[in-house]
């Protein structure tokens, strides 16, 4: 959009949360609030924008790409001292620049689209963004002239009592035109009742010199705020219901749509089928044709195409196409399952590698171990990785079968085509073609209970 800036109001302290971490870094959906408007800002193809900064500065900084433009307010003193401190960035600059609040994460690019068309087509110089709230408590009040024209913004702490009977609030988001706004900055006053600059007397402002103020209606929702943890948990409510449907729109189907959590930056392919309880986060790609069993989580990681997920947890790993994990698998950081691979119940991967077509159906363990393609282990096998002090490496290569409790001592390599025989530990390496048995020789001891006096007849 030609000439059209942001600002994103993040400075505050957010008391309510009862906190160590910044308010906007508090993560919605996956995602922290702040950038969730800054996805929209840039979502709405703004040609710059620049975020304020204040509490725990140094932490809301440090999150940031360092690409990203920021202004320090030093102190709190209401909205307009914070836009008083992007003064330099844009001095320079003509045209329209939007306020939005950084924690406010539910508002989209589309709506700061139509804002910005809004105010640019109607010709205004100001534009609030409004919306009719049943309990406005809190709210900035719009109060309209018997015209329905704006007429000014009354904050909630200085409103009398007619005034708190208006359902339309000040969302807190504004498009004015850099020019004024800058002369209008320079006006502001604190005589209210809490000693702050209200950005909303700018309006008053720009309205005595004659300009009408815009109004722009949007649903609650998109300008909802997060200052309690309730409010948090309403935001994240709303903003699964976005995800969910977005999925569905483009084929993917949930079984409970209002029981499951997806992050804000999954994807998942057409075909897939999402049963109840599933928590998928981060930045998961799930192919077409899956399913996704039911209290299944998956965090970072990489599902190809028609995977079978039962109540497992997969973390920043690969599975690929056709493989099937669960339930009550677990597959840890850093693996990678290969094409037609069992993963069964009770089977726990560790940082390492499956080929292809391998089954590892039940009661296993293995860890920082590269294995073949088609290679099966018997229930009860142990990669034995750790020494006390280092994590050492199996190799498993193709075909070789594990037979059931068999420990693999690492460091320890079984070669192509070798079995090793039930109940075994291996400490050696296995040639091809072998057949390894360790464990120690059957005895039959006859007679030994009677002769031990606990011969039950």
């Amino acid at each position: 959009m030609n000439n059209c800036y942001g600002l994103i109001l993040a400075a505050g302290e957010g008391k309510r949360m009862k906190s160590n971490l910044p308010k906007v870094l508090h993560r919605v959906c996956g995602k922290p609030m702040l950038f969730h408007v800054i996805d929209a800002l840039k979502g709405a193809d703004v040609d710059d924008y620049i975020v304020v900064i204040g509490h725990k500065s140094e932490v809301v900084r440090a999150s940031l790409n360092e690409n990203i433009k920021t202004a320090y307010q030093d102190r709190q003193l209401g909205t307009g001292h914070a836009v008083m401190c992007c003064s330099d960035f844009l001095k320079n600059k003509e045209g329209t620049v939007i306020v939005l609040a950084g924690d406010a994460p539910l508002i989209t690019a589309e709506t700061i689209k139509n804002v910005f068309d809004f105010h640019i087509n109607g010709g205004y110089k100001v534009t609030v963004l409004t919306g009719d709230v049943d309990n406005p408590a809190g709210f900035g009040r719009i109060i309209r002239d018997q015209n329905g024209n704006v007429e000014k913004i009354v904050e909630h702490k200085d409103a009398s009592e007619e005034e708190l009977k208006v359902k339309e609030v000040n969302s807190g988001i504004y498009c004015f035109d850099i020019k004024l706004l800058l002369e209008s900055l320079n006006k502001l006053d604190n005589n209210n009742a809490q000693g702050e600059y209200y950005l909303t007397d700018v309006i008053e402002i720009l309205k005595r010199q004659g300009y009408s103020v815009g109004a722009y209606k949007v649903d609650f929702t998109e300008f909802m705020g997060v200052n309690s943890r309730v409010q948090l948990a309403e935001a994240s409510e709303v903003m699964r219901r976005r995800i969910v449907k977005r999925l569905m729109d483009e084929g993917v189907t949930f079984i409970d749509p209002n029981n499951a959590y997806i992050d804000a930056e999954v994807k998942i392919g057409r075909d897939t089928i999402v049963y109840p309880g599933c928590v998928i986060e981060g930045n998961t790609e799930i192919g077409e044709g899956c399913i996704i069993g039911p209290n299944s989580r998956i965090v970072n990681s990489k599902i190809h195409n028609g995977v079978e997920v039962q109540s497992s947890v997969v973390l920043d790993s690969i599975v690929h196409d056709n493989t099937s994990v669960g339930p009550f698998a677990y597959i840890r950081p850093e693996s990678e399952i290969g094409k037609n691979v069992k993963i069964g119940d009770f089977v726990e991967i560790k940082k390492s590698k499956i080929g292809d077509d391998t089954k590892v159906s039940h009661l296993t363990y293995i860890g920082d171990a590269e294995v073949g393609r088609g290679c099966n282990f018997g229930c009860g096998t142990v990669v034995v990785n750790y020494d006390g002090t280092n994590k050492h490496k199996t190799i498993v290569k193709d075909h070789a079968f594990i037979g059931c409790n068999t420990n693999l001592v690492a460091p320890v390599t079984v070669e192509e085509n070798a079995y090793i025989a039930a109940g075994s530990t291996i400490t050696e390496d296995v040639p091809s073609g072998a057949l390894a048995i360790a464990r120690a020789k059957q005895v039959n001891k006859e007679g030994w209970l009677e002769k031990k006096g606990i011969w039950k007849k």
